[in-house]
């Protein structure tokens, strides 16, 4: 245990000293002449009747960069449609269509974000999928394309400022971010490897002609993962990937309560879609050395050193872990920014650690039957 936690310790460290020179959080700009109609926004719906009034209208506060926001409607039965409808009256922009039934091998978000695809504007530059449950803010789209298109990325995705309210979503929604900010590098740096490509799909930017390369989201169709499943498809054709902090331009609520949270996204934290077995399994094990074992290890080791038992390998597995546990609890004030106001159980997040890395080994034992609704095969 103490060599496997050793060499898992110098693998966190090396991903997170990367973060000292990582690319600052992308700010709101203006938009300029050139950037004229260049970007189609895809957002697939599903009964979101109750949280995309706020995606609508930060839409419509975007400026005349945002040529069309298609919103790609699942048949909702809940008043989603009317809600778009009647936003459309005020932002000529946003418009309103229905996917088709949901073909054998995709899943209905891949499906609907490819139907989009399938129907922006052949003048756009640029597609952008956004998420029902995203809040963007003002300057956001044109921040996006002017860092892309100076720095030549040809997909860029964010890391949104998540909204959270109850006491449990405060405690495991930032265990379960964890689990994501060990096992890859930081926002703001590039991946060396396509394999090890992060990418969020609630702000998904790229360019329609790679798209049409890669025949839109068809390489994602069954993922459920479809993000990060297609960025590293991208990256692995030789583009240029980007994953940004985008905390000061988009914000999001994700999931109602810790429940939600905990079935819904830690369905898909494993990332199992887009690994093959031995990163998933190894990434599984990885978490254990350093997310959920430290705190154990530490109260085990130590009770072992007060009992008189002072082996120097006892005592390297207490000073060990009590350097990842300390580590755990300096990276909340690394992350505090990506959270929108603040509560007294986001830094109790760390006891939560082991039931984060269980549902990430849980999640990856089978692949989802059911997501957002729909029953699948």
């Amino acid at each position: 245990m103490l060599i496997s936690q050793l060499a898992a310790t110098a693998i966190l460290l090396s991903r997170l000293l990367k973060g000292a020179r990582r690319r600052s959080p992308l700010l709101p700009q203006s938009a300029e002449p050139d950037l004229i109609g260049k970007v189609s926004v895809v957002v697939p719906t599903l009964n979101e009747a109750k949280r995309i009034m706020p995606c609508l209208l930060g839409l419509s506060q975007q400026s005349y960069e945002l040529r069309e926001a298609i919103i790609v409607d699942s048949n909702s039965q809940d008043g989603t449609q009317d809600i778009v409808k009647t936003a459309r009256q005020s932002d000529p922009r946003l418009r309103l269509i229905t996917d088709d039934p949901l073909p054998p091998g995709w899943v209905g978000r891949p499906w609907a974000l490819h139907t989009g695809y399938l129907h922006i504007s052949p003048h756009s530059q640029w597609f952008l999928g956004i998420d029902a449950d995203t809040e963007p803010q003002p300057g956001l789209i044109a921040s996006l394309v002017k860092v892309a298109e100076v720095e030549g990325y040809d997909m860029v995705s964010l890391a949104p400022q998540f909204i959270l309210q109850n006491p449990g979503e405060w405690c495991l929604q930032p265990a379960l971010l964890m689990t994501l900010l060990f096992r890859f590098d930081s926002a703001g740096v590039d991946a060396v490897s396509s394999s090890r490509v992060m990418a969020n799909g609630q702000c998904f930017l790229c360019r329609r002609a790679v798209l049409e390369q890669l025949n839109g989201y068809t390489s994602a169709a069954g993922s459920f993962c479809d993000d990060v499943t297609l960025a590293r498809n991208i990256a692995a054709a030789g583009y240029k990937v980007g994953f940004f902090d985008g905390s000061r331009v988009i914000k999001v609520r994700m999931y109602e309560g810790a429940k939600e949270t905990w079935n819904e996204w830690g369905r898909s934290l494993d990332l199992k879609d887009a690994a093959n077995p031995a990163q998933i399994w190894g990434d599984v094990l990885f978490l254990l050395c350093v997310q959920a074992l430290p705190l154990p290890l530490l109260l085990l080791s130590g009770y072992l050193l007060y009992l008189g038992n002072n082996y120097p390998s006892i005592f390297i597995l207490f000073s060990l872990n009590a350097f990842l546990f300390l580590l755990r609890c300096g990276m909340l004030i690394a992350i505090a920014p990506s959270y929108s106001g603040s509560s007294f159980f986001f830094w109790l997040s760390p006891l939560a650690d082991q039931l984060a890395v269980l549902r990430i080994l849980l999640s990856s034992l089978k692949k989802p039957t059911t997501w957002r609704g729909r029953s699948y095969q």
